[in-house]
């Protein structure tokens, strides 16, 4: 099993682990620089890549234990400045484990400067029977601002014959833009209970997916090109756009249908958006 062992530092609370990242990016000249690394526990980033050139600074959150322990505790902070452009992403699933008696938590809070983009493209989350796992995801954009998010929650180990019998998720996701929210979303998943299995909740199926855009609006040509680009093999797939906002939503029962319905639509969204043609990071492909 994992632990919260750390070369330089670690905060151990009643055997769990607390681990802390903030991350700060700046523009210099048109090269997005990453300019504050500071990390407390294992959360960390080890170096800033540059696949597409300086304009988008890539990092690789890094958590190396490999899993989320009950207790456990995540916070990972990213501040992006006036004009610049960051890429977050992980290097693979995250795995939350049985909650043994306690909550495991992860806050994510993001913020973008004037003329700046955040994209938070982490690969899925893989949540044991038995998991408690509270998630909060704060977003805060400036008013010409610009982010990307997206989100794949995948219910037990399917491929073992596990089902997310018990435990607990809950979601906080919010984003303001501007000084004005624009997103305000909370959710609740009771391992065996109603809400899996309800047809106006995920109708029985163990994976969904989210994608949030927040933005200029997209023509409805381009739309039509994203809700075309995001279907993909008899899977639930719907695509909306609300007054800058737009999300896109998977719900089945294959985590890797449920990532390329996502990056179908993210490659299409990216140069509307952003300007800029998806680069995907050679990680995914590891």
């Amino acid at each position: 099993m994992p632990d919260c062992s750390d070369s330089q530092t670690s905060i151990t609370s009643g055997g769990a682990c607390q681990a802390r990242l903030a991350l700060g990016f700046a523009d210099d000249a048109g090269t997005t620089r990453l300019v504050e690394r500071a990390h407390v526990g294992p959360l960390r980033v080890q170096q800033p890549l540059y696949p597409e050139g300086g304009a988008v600074c890539h990092v690789i959150v890094v958590h190396p234990p490999g899993g989320v322990l009950g207790g456990d505790q995540l916070a990972l902070g990213a501040s992006v400045g006036p004009a610049a452009r960051a890429f977050l992403t992980s290097p693979g699933a995250t795995k939350w484990y049985k909650a043994n008696g306690q909550v495991s938590r992860q806050q994510v809070r993001l913020h973008a400067g004037a003329g700046a983009s955040v994209e938070w493209m982490p690969q899925e989350g893989i949540f044991f029977d038995a998991a408690d796992v509270a998630l909060e995801h704060s977003v805060t954009l400036a008013a010409d601002a610009s982010y990307i998010g997206c989100d794949i929650i995948c219910l037990g180990r399917r491929a073992s014959g596990e089902s997310f019998n018990s435990g607990r998720i809950t979601q906080l996701t919010q984003v303001r833009r501007g000084g004005r929210l624009v997103w305000w979303e909370r959710g609740v998943l009771a391992g065996g209970g109603d809400m899996l299995r309800s047809p106006l909740g995920l109708h029985g199926h163990s994976v969904c997916a989210t994608l949030l855009a927040v933005g200029r609006a997209l023509p409805a040509d381009a739309l039509a090109g994203l809700r075309e680009a995001g279907a993909d093999g008899g899977a639930r797939f719907g695509l909306t756009q609300m007054k800058g906002v737009l999300a896109a939503r998977y719900l089945g029962d294959d985590s890797e249908q449920a990532r390329r319905a996502m990056l179908a639509v993210w490659r299409r969204l990216r140069p509307h958006l952003l300007g800029r043609a998806a680069q995907v990071p050679r990680i995914w492909n590891t």
